[in-house]
């Protein structure tokens, strides 16, 4: 009996070093979710700014073996997809760590750019995944204004300043030079996905490149991920039972929470105005997808 306890002993005063000498893997996980960009000073989505610290934080992690940003988004600005996926990649290349996306409800138009911020993509057979495209949606209001006897008082320097102005009426100029922008932009979206996806890609590019979205199992298909898969199981089939997944994120000031502005109430009651709209638009941008 004597001897036994004397073991038990042994074993379990050599097991803090044991674990010292031979830590277990780290997995750093990154979860991506929501609208990307800013929306207003009470509800800002996926930025750059917003995520820098956390990327930094994920790729110095103790014994790091790998990255896993996991996504669930509609998309939203293209300037910020790109820049939060270039700095993904920078890290990536710093570090030498392979980075594998998983997509959720919806990796879909930005967050499908920054899905292909992975090395590989994996998706559940329901996720939305695609939308390679460029939208922008607004509303006119010219002939309401009128009927309410609501008179317009638009002053500008430089003629194209009130540029589809929802107050005014459409002008076909106004819409071309629209185009010509969303056709500057879908065209660096395009060329993103062949320089990540390269020979994986297996659809045509007329039809992958339409701003449609597919379920999880069609866009194994058209290569446009890697296969079905989630997170759980395929770290912990990659780098063993014994795998920890840490997920880390840089969250806001608590007081930053209650008064994101810092101002009196004139200034907060217009910050709550301009948040219930940027809640109204990114419930449009979910509801896109059927969400």
């Amino acid at each position: 009996m004597k001897e036994q306890k004397h073991l038990v002993r042994t074993l379990l005063s050599q097991l803090p070093f044991e674990r010292f000498r031979n830590p277990p893997p780290v997995v750093g996980v990154v979860r991506l979710n929501g609208v990307i960009g800013r929306f207003g000073t009470m509800r800002e989505g996926l930025t750059l700014a917003s995520l820098e610290r956390t990327l930094e934080r994920t790729f110095g992690l103790f014994n790091l073996k790998a990255v896993a940003i996991v996504i669930n988004s509609p998309g939203g600005s293209a300037a910020q997809s790109s820049l939060i996926a270039n700095r993904i990649r920078t890290l990536a290349a710093e570090k030498e760590i392979k980075v594998t996306a998983f997509a959720e409800d919806l990796a879909a138009s930005g967050g499908y750019w920054l899905a292909c911020a992975g090395d590989e993509i994996y998706a559940d057979d329901n996720s939305i995944v695609g939308s390679i495209g460029v939208i922008h949606s607004n509303f006119g209001f010219p002939e309401l204004l009128e009927r309410l006897g609501i008179e317009r008082r638009l002053h500008t320097s430089g003629k194209n300043k009130a540029m589809l102005d929802p107050f005014s009426p459409e002008k076909k100029e106004d819409v071309k030079h629209l185009k010509k922008v969303q056709g500057v932009i879908h065209e660096n979206f395009k060329n993103w996905v062949r320089e990540r996806r390269g020979g994986k890609l297996k659809a045509k590019e007329e039809e992958a490149f339409s701003g449609a979205w597919w379920s999880g199992g069609l866009a194994v298909e058209m290569g446009l991920i890697d296969g079905i898969g989630n997170l759980h199981d395929l770290m912990h089939e990659r780098h063993g039972e014994d795998v920890r997944l840490i997920s880390v994120q840089v969250g806001k000031p608590f007081w930053r929470r209650f008064f994101p502005g810092g101002g009196g109430g004139s200034e907060l009651s217009s910050e709550w105005a301009a948040s219930a709209l940027s809640v109204a638009e990114e419930r449009f941008m979910w509801s896109r997808f059927g969400l």
